[in-house]
């Protein structure tokens, strides 16, 4: 027979709602009354009816996560951060794929509107009023996208760029390639922005080619445009585009880096498993994760708002190397690493 509150209520000495309190609201308990509830409870196997506590509390203790495509692989590490750390705090996890779908989003949210306590919004690609519109019906917190007075996490990407291109710049690159991401990625805004700015003022070229869709195909299929440019190095959008351009300028017996050099953003598993093992900028995903959940139970506590910014990191791999106007140092350190095969 299954343990009820009743019997952990009799065992423990206190009445009922005391043990309703304590799972539902164990700040309103004695710390001492509350230790005892809940020792006897695991004592006896008690779980607490969540659907119950549900009606009692008005939570479910559920969150919703939606992200753009759960087949990237940028977005798994996020979803177990955000999983685990919910976990700990007794929340579930809802996890939903839009499939890069602003309207699917839009459906998904309001779906899930009704069944959990809060909705972690991840690269979205809905517009800022449909975010903000559905900001009042559900607590919500996004991820990689920055909307003036909605809570954020947002990882840097526009550093990130940055420190990309200025190693392509630093290496003699003078014409540089930008294979965008998806049209309403915010994410892609930031890079371009800092992909041109960083160029310009160091008297470079950009070329930019896109919108694309972020998958492993579009890259391969940019590979005779970006030929076609004279370009000598890409900044693609995340790692799967930079993987896909990768493996077809090969396939087109086009040397990487020795011709073109190719850097992605990222820094998901596969970049370090190509050959040339991909040179990236490191996103802190699963810290994005678990600082969105804290976010939003903080924000159905005390109302807390705010914008977090994670650091990213250039991580230089096989994938670039010397261009055209590359310092003699550059060059004298490829002839070396040549001579040394």
């Amino acid at each position: 027979m299954a343990v009820t509150i009743r019997d952990v209520a009799r065992a423990s000495g206190v009445h009922i709602s005391t043990v309703s309190r304590t799972f539902s609201a164990p700040h309103l308990v004695n710390p001492e009354t509350r230790a005892r509830v809940l020792a006897t409870a695991e004592q006896l196997g008690y779980r607490p009816n969540r659907a119950a506590r549900a009606l009692i509390t008005g939570r479910t203790h559920n969150i919703g996560l939606i992200v753009a495509d759960i087949a990237n692989p940028f977005f798994p590490p996020l979803i177990k951060a955000a999983e685990t750390h919910a976990r700990r705090r007794d929340y579930h996890v809802f996890v939903a794929d839009t499939d890069e779908d602003p309207i699917v989003e839009l459906d998904l949210v309001q779906a899930l509107a009704k069944q959990v306590d809060g909705i972690l919004l991840c690269s979205p690609r809905m517009s800022d009023d449909q975010i903000e519109q559905v900001r009042r019906e559900v607590p919500l917190v996004v991820i990689n996208r920055m909307i003036t007075g909605l809570p954020a996490v947002v990882m840097d990407v526009g550093h990130g760029a940055r420190e990309a291109v200025r190693h392509l710049l630093d290496l003699g690159h003078r014409h540089l390639v930008y294979l965008a991401g998806p049209r309403g990625s915010w994410t892609n805004r930031e890079i371009r922005r800092a992909a041109g700015t960083t160029t310009r003022a160091a008297g470079a070229e950009l070329t930019v080619l896109g919108p694309n869709q972020p998958v492993e195909e579009t890259g391969a299929a940019a590979a005779e445009a970006v030929l076609r440019t004279g370009a000598t190095a890409v900044l693609a959008y995340n790692d799967l585009m930079a993987i896909g351009l990768l493996q077809a300028l090969q396939d087109r017996g086009v040397d990487v880096p020795g011709q073109v050099s190719v850097v992605g953003i990222d820094d998901i598993a596969y970049s370090g498993l190509v050959r040339p093992r991909l040179t990236t900028v490191a996103n802190p995903t699963a810290a994005a994760g678990r600082t969105a959940v804290d976010m939003l139970l903080q924000q159905g506590d005390d109302g807390a708002t705010g914008q977090v910014t994670l650091r990213t990191d250039l991580i230089i791999r096989n994938s670039t190397g010397p261009g055209p106007y590359a310092p003699a140092v550059a060059l004298n350190a490829e002839v070396a690493a040549t001579v040394k095969e």
